[in-house]
């Protein structure tokens, strides 16, 4: 008895879970979109509404398009994903994270809490997007 070779092949999603990300690439493609973003932000020298408007879009992106089984990564990513992206910026570009009542020879460590305080609504905006958007692919079951 013989067995056709495509019924032992793994099994591949069809339609659009093809294109699902996983973890990994969920990360990768948040991490190089917020590096794209903040580059393109920094042309008039400082961070302001175009690195906040593409942090919100990259985290509920980055929720409606990862696998199923990876929910959890697009749940917890947008505030890491965020603290994280202030640091490099602050570490790279210093000048361009100014705030209002901050000093401009402040320590590394005020710069960078004054910075994630200053940008508290957008993680709010951005993590409460991703998480409503966990939560729909959930009650759906997609």
């Amino acid at each position: 008895m013989t067995h056709s070779a495509s019924s032992h092949a793994p099994r591949t999603p069809l339609g659009p879970a093809a294109d699902d990300l996983t973890s990994r690439g969920a990360i990768t493609v948040a991490a190089s979109a917020m590096v794209v973003i903040a580059a393109l932000d920094l042309v008039n020298g400082r961070i302001e509404f175009v690195f906040s408007l593409g942090f919100v879009l990259v985290s509920l992106t980055v929720a409606l398009a990862v696998d199923g089984r990876n929910l959890f990564t697009a749940g917890v990513m947008p505030p890491v994903l965020l603290l994280v992206s202030l640091l490099a910026l602050c570490l790279a570009a210093a000048d361009s994270v100014a705030v209002d009542g901050v000093a401009t020879n402040a320590s590394l460590i005020t710069r960078y809490i004054a910075t994630v305080v200053d940008h508290g609504m957008t993680l709010v905006v951005g993590h409460g997007l991703a998480l409503a958007a966990v939560v729909w692919r959930i009650l759906r079951g997609i």
